[in-house]
């Protein structure tokens, strides 16, 4: 196994790479509006996935694909000449749909705010079934209650005072 460090260092080279050679040397007509967006290799330094964008349609998206797969030979002899590997790892193209996750995300945080705004509108509109107060209270009782509770203290106090004189 390698260190992590190690392995990051170079998926980042390899990524820097790659946006290079294919900046600078790859002509292919197919080659669209290209953005290398990042690179994976394995523990082993054996296989390396780079993820990539292209700006337009699906069809731009199929002939830069087939332009990245045609130049895959020139890529992986330029990332292990210098990466000094004793292998040159394979390289794999996968297209990085980041754009089309953050539009689904972002339609669902609309959608989700639009039913929120929902259920507060009918809230706002809502009333009780009954009265606002559910609960039946008589007048009488609440004033007996008072008044034994107020006795019940009382009680306490006097009590609390004699226990206090006692000791």
């Amino acid at each position: 196994m390698s260190d992590p460090a190690k392995v990051r260092r170079h998926a980042e080279r390899v990524r820097e790479l790659v946006a290079s050679v294919v900046r600078s040397q790859i002509k292919d007509p197919r080659l669209g509006m290209i953005t290398i967006t990042d690179a994976r290799i394995t523990a082993d330094l054996r296989d390396a996935t780079v993820f990539y964008t292209v700006l337009g349609d699906a069809t731009a998206q199929a002939d830069t694909a087939a332009a990245l797969e045609s130049a895959k030979g020139l890529l992986r002899s330029t990332v292990g000449k210098a990466l000094g590997l004793r292998h040159s790892p394979t390289l794999t193209f996968v297209l990085d749909d980041v754009q089309d996750q953050v539009k689904h995300i972002d339609d669902l945080l609309a959608a989700a705010r639009n039913a929120d705004a929902e259920v507060q509108r009918l809230a706002a509109q809502a009333k009780y079934a009954g009265e606002a107060q559910p609960y039946k209270v008589d007048e009488d009782e609440d004033e007996d209650e008072d008044e034994t509770d107020e006795a019940d203290e009382a009680a306490d106090v006097e009590e609390n005072r004699r226990g206090g004189e006692a000791r």
